[in-house]
């Protein structure tokens, strides 16, 4: 027994050691630092340079960036020339702010913004409309930014935006308002195609919500549609009118999900997580798991969405005990830490 207990200490002490360090690549890869250098006299860089200049900015140095091989250019540029995506998150104010008085506080603007060249030659921010914002309250002239050619960046704003941490709702709402750009342009291509830009197909569902109900507790839902919501091989615009059906018929569940709680409050039931426990109860695959590797859903959305109907009409809100929405309070506490 003793000898045992030293095996298990030491593998439990050699894998606490192998924590938080990473592996690095047996091969390496990307460019040389003379690859890298670009020159701004150079062909690759003439036409960013031209467009910086008609801003009213100035290029300041050009590379190829090591991993992917773009070239990119370094400019300053007036406040005004560049705008965020038109698909972005709302501006929180509030965050603005603090972030305009965290900079204040180092008396440096270091961090440059990313910025595609979007429609009509114009310039866009993927990734930094807090920082423009926090600059128009600074009063800065200019700002610096690197300038990437390929206007396909602006649509990997989830992927990018690292400067305030998307919830739910932010995302949601990213992705259908990029969905709604590009399905004018690209509606016939395959949804599927725009995984990498949508990053999970739930996401343009909810968004649909979002647009219709700003105040839609989509975190209920999000776990349902995780197992039944996945990108369609059908077009963009084909999939985005069917997705419209699928929000409004989320909406009508949300409605009947909203008496069943006022029901349960007027029997006195005061827990936080009653909107929680009776998405579950009325959630078709809870009990659903996937085996590993394995990405088809539980069942296919319209389905799971006639059957959480059925069981919300059916809901018997005399059935809950508080013993039930203290199960339900314990998992939520362990999702949150």
């Amino acid at each position: 027994m003793a000898t045992g207990k030293k095996k298990s200490t030491r593998a439990g002490t050699k894998r606490a050691s192998g924590r938080g360090q990473l592996a690095p690549s047996k091969s390496s890869r990307g460019l040389s630092a003379a690859e890298v250098a670009v020159a701004l006299d150079s062909p690759e860089v003439a036409q960013l340079v031209q467009l910086v200049g008609a801003a009213g900015g100035a290029a300041l140095g050009a590379y190829r960036e090591p991993l992917g091989g773009r070239t990119l250019l370094l400019a300053s540029l007036p406040l005004a020339a560049v705008q965020p995506t038109p698909f972005q998150r709302d501006l929180s104010p509030t965050h603005a702010k603090r972030l305009a008085a965290a900079i204040e506080q180092t008396a440096a603007f270091l961090d440059p913004l990313i910025v595609v060249r979007g429609e009509d030659g114009r310039l866009w921010t993927p990734n930094g409309r807090h920082r423009l914002a926090a600059a128009k309250v600074l009063g800065l002239k200019q700002i610096t930014a690197l300038i990437c050619p390929d206007e396909s960046l602006a649509y990997r704003i989830l992927a990018l935006n690292t400067e305030k941490a998307h919830n739910l709702k932010d995302r949601s709402l990213e992705v259908i308002r990029m969905a709604h750009s590009l399905v004018k342009r690209r509606g016939r291509e395959p949804e599927n195609t725009f995984a990498a830009e949508f990053e999970a197909a739930e996401l343009i569902t909810l968004g649909m919500v979002y647009e219709k109900s700003p105040r839609f507790a989509g975190g209920a839902y999000s776990a349902f549609l995780k197992k039944v919501d996945r990108f369609s091989e059908r077009s963009l615009s084909a999939s985005l009118a069917q997705r419209k059906d699928y929000a409004a018929r989320l909406l009508e569940i949300d409605t009947r999900v909203k008496s069943i709680i006022a029901a349960l409050q007027a029997r006195g039931f005061k827990s936080p997580y009653l909107r929680n426990y009776v998405v579950a109860r009325i959630n078709p695959v809870r009990f659903h798991k996937s085996k590993k590797g394995d990405a088809s859903p539980a069942m296919p959305l319209p389905q799971a969405l006639t059957r959480m109907a059925a069981a919300a009409r059916t809901f018997n809100v005399g059935s809950v005990s508080n013993s039930d929405l203290a199960w339900v309070a314990v998992g939520a506490g362990s999702s949150e830490s």
